[in-house]
């Protein structure tokens, strides 16, 4: 008959046994690999996704053969909120615990998307809904629908997403594209708006963004941005019209073909600045950085006229009559040229 004492020890012994057994089977468990689908596999971890959504999702996918012993491991390792969001790519067959080492670091395949400085939000939209790794929710909306989706203020959206290279994660929704693009425009304008020179003839950040979208789709050269910038500064103070053909094209829409022609800029409409004073209603385009920059920090300059030289530079001319001369040089030029 079994005393007390043996019986503990029997006992003690069993689960020092069990537990051995238990610890080289998950040893093995996590060490053995894991036969794939097929390879190379892709998969995506969702930005904002916990250890057990993740567990499950790799056990849908038929990575994982359950989820207990993967939480198991990753909290066993103190990883379990270490796991990186984004898109990974696996060539082998992996252990478990090669996986989560490699969803630590975070070893991710990048997808892009880049917006090009002076495109129209139309243009924006056009790579947003063709990108083949984003989700397209926002495509039957119109702009003033996809502007209160946001959350933004403003009706009219053109002008107000940052140009930019955006990462992101595969399957990623649109609308997070566009919340950040919208986000970063926000604090790249407030930012430049608090450095702003003082005196400037513009009330608000809007109409900076407004004035940035002309310089950007008036600037052939960089180094021209700062000087076309004080030419409508100055314009803008002395009530001059702002007499600029990209607002005027922009208006027109898909009515311009390609050719500015004189009567166009005798159409009067809320964008033809030859015919009405001030500033546009909306921006014409997505500024960059630099245009914003320029629009509230604008050379100090006595210009009031540029002309294109066909190369990128701008002629820059304190009065009409110099611009006229410079007009009429550089499309004689032009002429010659074509």
């Amino acid at each position: 008959m079994l005393t007390l004492k043996r019986l503990a020890f029997y006992i003690f012994s069993c689960f020092l046994i069990t537990a051995a057994l238990f610890a080289g089977w998950l040893y093995h468990h996590y060490h053995r690999e894991i036969a794939l689908p097929h390879t190379p596999y892709e998969f995506s971890i969702q930005s904002g996704s916990n250890l057990k959504q993740i567990a499950q999702q790799l056990v849908d996918e038929d990575i994982l053969p359950d989820t207990w012993s993967f939480i198991l491991l990753s909290r066993y390792l103190n990883q379990d909120s270490t796991i990186k969001a984004g898109d990974y790519l696996l060539t082998e067959n992996p252990s478990q615990i090669s996986l989560l080492e490699y969803l630590i670091q975070g070893d991710i395949r990048q997808n892009i998307i880049r917006f090009i400085e002076g495109w129209t939000f139309a243009q924006f939209l056009e790579t947003l809904y063709n990108h083949p790794d984003i989700r397209n929710t926002t495509e039957d909306m119109n702009e003033t629908e996809i502007m209160q989706l946001l959350g933004a203020t403003e009706s009219a959206a053109e002008g107000l997403f940052f140009p930019d290279t955006y990462h992101f994660v595969k399957n990623t929704a649109d609308t997070e594209i566009l919340k950040r693009a919208y986000r970063i425009m926000q604090e790249q304008l407030h930012a430049a708006w608090a450095l702003r020179v003082e005196s400037l003839p513009l009330e608000t950040p809007y109409e900076a963004l407004v004035l940035a979208s002309i310089i950007e789709k008036e600037t052939g050269l960089d180094s021209d941005r700062a000087e076309i910038a004080g030419v409508f500064i100055n314009r803008l103070r002395i009530g001059m019209r702002l007499q600029t053909d990209p607002t005027v094209i922009y208006g027109m829409g898909e009515q311009f073909d390609g050719n500015l022609r004189k009567k166009d800029l005798q159409t009067d409409h809320e964008f033809n600045t030859y015919t009405r004073s001030g500033l546009p209603p909306t921006p014409i385009a997505m500024p960059g950085l630099a245009s914003i920059r320029a629009a509230v920090n604008p050379a100090t300059t006595k210009n009031l006229y540029f002309v294109a030289k066909g190369n990128g530079e701008s002629k820059f001319s304190t009065n009409l009559r110099d611009h006229n001369r410079a007009v009429a040089r550089y499309q004689k030029q032009q002429r010659k040229q074509n």
